[in-house]
């Protein structure tokens, strides 16, 4: 039995194998545009917040050093 997924950028169909060098993606230019997706935050994974750059947010470690 060939297991196939679709891509997850062009949804071409994928055969899921050692040999399918850029799985779950068809192609390393699919790869690279949903790369590209995630650097430029477009891409999120639920329940998760940016850390904030206030430094009065981070936890005070000074007592540990």
């Amino acid at each position: 039995m060939v297991t196939t997924v679709n891509c997850p950028q062009c949804h071409k169909p994928v055969t899921w194998n050692a040999q399918a060098k850029w799985k779950p993606f068809c192609s390393e230019r699919c790869k690279l545009i949903d790369l590209g997706d995630w650097a430029e935050g477009n891409h999120k994974i639920v329940g998760h917040t940016s850390p904030s750059n206030n430094p009065d947010d981070l936890d005070d470690y000074s007592e540990y050093h």
